[in-house]
């Protein structure tokens, strides 16, 4: 008996002879009623069309590239099959996290300490400064170590701060120059490179004093220097006038990460940099090659293309930002894609030769590029913790292969009076995560009964448009057979996108199947930073698609879009037109 049936595209309102952007399916697969099977996309949305009804993929009827309009066939459909696909697949087994290394004999201590503190903090990042203020805060004597000469660690002196501050004056760039298509015309920016500079460093300086400030009030005092363990109870910091050793009775490792490097690079050669050396802005060269299409060097490049750079991508993965939905990622890759000089996905660099004239690329992958000559290259490629910098071994810390500081949920090391926090802890590596691990460390020290548990950590790509999710992505609920549901509300459909003329975004939610309680969220769209943070209050109160899709958001908004999104998931949307199932 066949019972193959036609899957034809529904009523999908004005839309007609839309691309195929993504075919999500192929012959042999069992999808569920609502699996859905291609992406389409006009110059005003992005859509996906479910199927209508449970079976296996006989045989597709169209490809990427194709037009379709309503009726056009997708795929022919063998629901006779439906039954037996209709159990969710196992869930993927969680991999363990990296085994700790052995935690080695501690020493004994070498020298009498110059000073006692009750509670350590090694490294003044936002994670270090914290756990000192709070520790602080809570009647400890604190001592504070630095190895940069002001507070604030690598994000605030060398990486989240002014690269935000770089990447608001490429947003107003660019805004000038897409304001022409609206009747506004500007001139060519002349762009001074030396009061760039100086107002960059004139934002870190207001921070970083602030800092000093906050330490000098709470009666924190502060080394600087580079800190290393001599015992379980002692550190010695390098300091510019010798070394000073600290004894103490607690301490919190907040020591980072620094940028990872590729072998076989010409370091030696100031033309090839790295995210700090980029954020210094030596000069705009003509070509800039971004090793790197994470976070950080696509960041990066969004502000040397809007200073004047042409730049080229290579990414070693097969799409943009890895840790995000594909269908987050594809407005931020079409605007780039017309903006930048080439992006290369499965690529990576083979070998940087320095000549006279630039850096001379040559190029490895599946479409290999022809070798090319850039003016500057940025590695951007990942950090790695500094676990195995501080002598850690000298305290009993264990210190995992990678660099990590294994740590419990009151981020206790397997010292009990040891703690770790931030980067040298685990991923994500992210300042907002830091910070909430060092109150937890502080207040475990001062007796208090917390731990650090978090629902979901939120990430944010600060691009051009910026991407934003957090909780349970589309990715991890297949890979682990979690059953959801979504709601993708295109910003093509929202007056405020509209009237700034930033209508590419998108706001999705995934929810429970049977609760519609809130999963997950992901954001792609102007400001996508900003308004991800309602969605993570929601997680954390297990708001579902009625709490937030009647919580009444101001109006016009680009909050407005979460509101949107669950209406699509209750079925109450009139902004939208939504055929019925």
């Amino acid at each position: 008996m066949n019972d193959a049936v036609e899957i034809k595209v529904p009523d999908i309102g004005d839309f007609k002879d839309i691309d195929v952007i993504e075919v999500l399916v192929k012959p042999g697969d069992t999808v569920q009623k609502e699996t859905s099977l291609i992406t389409v996309e006009s110059d005003k949305a992005t859509m996906e069309i479910p199927s209508p009804a449970a079976g296996v993929v006989k045989e597709l009827k169209l490809k990427v590239g194709d037009k379709v309009s309503e009726g056009t066939l997708i795929m022919l459909l063998d629901v006779g099959a439906g039954a037996a696909a209709a159990a969710p697949p196992p869930a993927a087994a969680i991999p363990a996290p990296a085994a700790a290394a052995p935690a080695p004999a501690p020493a004994p201590v070498s020298g009498k300490a110059d000073l006692h503190a009750e509670v350590l903090v090694l490294g003044a990042g936002p994670g270090g400064y914290t756990a000192a203020f709070r520790a602080a805060d809570l009647g400890k004597q604190v001592v504070l170590v630095e190895r940069h000469g002001t507070l604030g660690g690598v994000c605030l002196n060398v990486g989240c701060i002014p690269s935000k501050a770089l990447l608001h004056a490429a947003r107003v760039v660019t805004e000038a120059e897409e304001m022409a298509h609206s009747g506004i015309e500007f001139g060519k920016p002349k762009i001074d490179l030396d009061k760039l500079r100086n107002w960059k460093v004139g934002v870190i300086g207001r921070l970083t004093k602030g800092l000093a400030a906050l330490a000098k009030q709470r009666k924190v005092s502060t080394l600087r220097g580079v800190g290393k363990f001599e015992s379980p109870n002692q550190i010695a910091v390098e300091t510019a006038e010798g070394v000073k050793r600290v004894s103490f009775d607690s301490c919190i490792i907040a020591a980072g990460s620094r940028v990872a490097r590729i072998p076989g690079f010409p370091y030696d050669d100031a033309r090839l940099m790295d995210s700090t050396g980029a954020l210094d802005l030596a000069d705009i060269p003509r070509r800039l090659l971004v090793i790197g299409g994470g976070i950080i060097g696509l960041e990066m490049a969004c502000v040397y293309d809007a200073l004047g750079a042409k730049v080229t991508v290579v990414e070693l993965a097969d799409g943009l930002i890895p840790g995000a939905d594909r269908d987050l990622i594809r407005p931020l890759a079409k605007r780039i894609e017309k903006r930048y000089e080439a992006i290369y996905l499965n690529t990576k660099v083979a070998k940087l030769e320095p000549k006279p004239e630039g850096l001379l690329a040559t190029f490895d992958g599946e479409v290999k590029p022809q070798q090319q000559m850039f003016n500057r290259v940025l590695v951007a490629v990942g950090r790695r913790p500094n676990g195995a910098d501080i002598g850690a071994e000298h305290a009993g810390v264990a210190v995992d292969a990678r660099g990590y500081i294994p740590v419990d949920k009151q981020q206790r090391s397997n010292v009990p009076h040891i703690f770790a926090i931030g980067d040298v802890c685990g991923e994500p590596m992210l300042a907002h995560k830091a910070t909430h691990e060092a109150k937890v460390a502080a207040e475990t020290i001062a007796g208090h009964k917390v731990a650090f548990d978090a629902m979901t950590i939120p990430s944010v790509a600060y691009t051009d448009p910026e991407v934003a999710w957090m909780g349970l992505t589309e990715t991890e609920a297949k890979k682990q057979g979690i059953a959801y549901d979504k709601a993708s509300f295109p910003w093509a459909a929202s007056g405020r996108a509209l009237a700034i003329g930033r209508d590419e975004g998108v706001t999705k939610l995934l929810y429970d199947k049977a609760t519609r309680r809130l999963l997950g969220a992901g954001i792609v769209g102007v400001n996508a930073g900003e308004l991800i943070a309602e969605l993570v209050l929601a997680l954390e109160m297990g708001a579902d698609m009625e709490d937030i899709g009647l919580s009444i958001h101001p109006h016009p908004t680009l909050s407005e879009t979460p509101y949107f999104a669950a209406e699509m998931a209750l079925g109450s949307i009139t902004d939208l037109y939504l055929p019925k199932k």
